[in-house]
């Protein structure tokens, strides 16, 4: 789609959300506030991250279009509230993108990406107020593999990080340690925190993401677990019956299939 037809298309979207939240639009439209579509919000987003995830581009475009509207939404539920409009939303990202990128729209020189991200980190210092943490601008909303990841990734970017994987991977072996030590539930607690918090950073200095390891973990575990119930439903039997041997034998013949 060309520049102009991409114009008019936007605008439509704008016209229709517009439209949805008029006095004679859509009831359900019209009572939808910021804190509402909070949920749907987030929901959406992680339907995108499916979808990349999944590899499935028809998808993503699709989904892209959910999570568009309801940027749109938002900005037009703003816009009646008289906080904000859409024109100040898209204004806004396109100065700071300028502003953050001097090595593109300035004199300024990147060698590479992490020169990028270092002078990223000192573009924002400079933004913030001198009260506030570097960290503060993570949304704590997120979860808490991600979370994680973004808070070691940023003060990574200032030079706070192991020099190599192996001390990182020595402090694993020492946080595994106090796991097996502790004694009440509040410290094993704290210690398999400590645990997870370390094994993100290895993920991370790999250049891997955790959130989306975990995720296709957790695909991979759920693919392998429904085919077991399969061969337990086409054999009329039920699966909390069998064994422990047997679920573990019936594991194997499902991982196979992977292979």
């Amino acid at each position: 789609m060309d520049t102009d037809n991409s114009s008019v298309e936007f605008q439509q979207l704008v016209d229709i959300i517009r439209r949805l939240r008029a006095p004679n639009g859509c009831p359900w439209d019209r009572e939808q506030t910021h804190r509402s579509m909070r949920d749907s919000l987030l929901e959406e987003s992680y339907e995108v991250l499916e979808t990349i995830d999944e590899n499935d581009p028809v998808s993503l475009r699709e989904e892209l279009g959910d999570l568009l509207m309801q940027v749109v939404c938002h900005a037009q539920i703003a816009s009646e509230n008289s906080e904000f409009d859409l024109q100040e939303v898209v204004a806004g990202i396109n100065e700071k993108l300028i502003r953050r990128h001097p090595h593109v729209f300035g004199e300024a020189t990147a060698k590479d990406s992490q020169a990028v991200l270092a002078r990223w980190e000192e573009l924002k210092k400079k933004e913030r107020q001198p009260e506030k943490s570097m960290l503060d601008g993570v949304p704590k909303a997120m979860p808490a593999l991600a979370y994680s990841q973004e808070i070691q990734g940023r003060v990574a970017r200032v030079g706070f990080d192991w020099k190599d994987d192996s001390g990182v991977m020595d402090k694993l072996v020492e946080e595994v340690k106090e796991a097996q030590s502790a004694i009440t539930k509040e410290q094993k607690e704290e210690e398999f925190g400590d645990i997870l918090f370390t094994l993100t950073n290895i993920v991370r200095r790999q250049g891997m993401d955790a959130e989306s390891a975990l995720r296709a973990a957790n695909s991979k575990f759920y693919r392998r677990f429904k085919r077991m119930e399969n061969y337990c439903s086409a054999q009329g039997i039920c699966f909390k019956d069998l064994t422990f041997d047997q679920q573990n034998e019936l594991w194997e013949r499902a991982k196979s299939e992977d292979l």
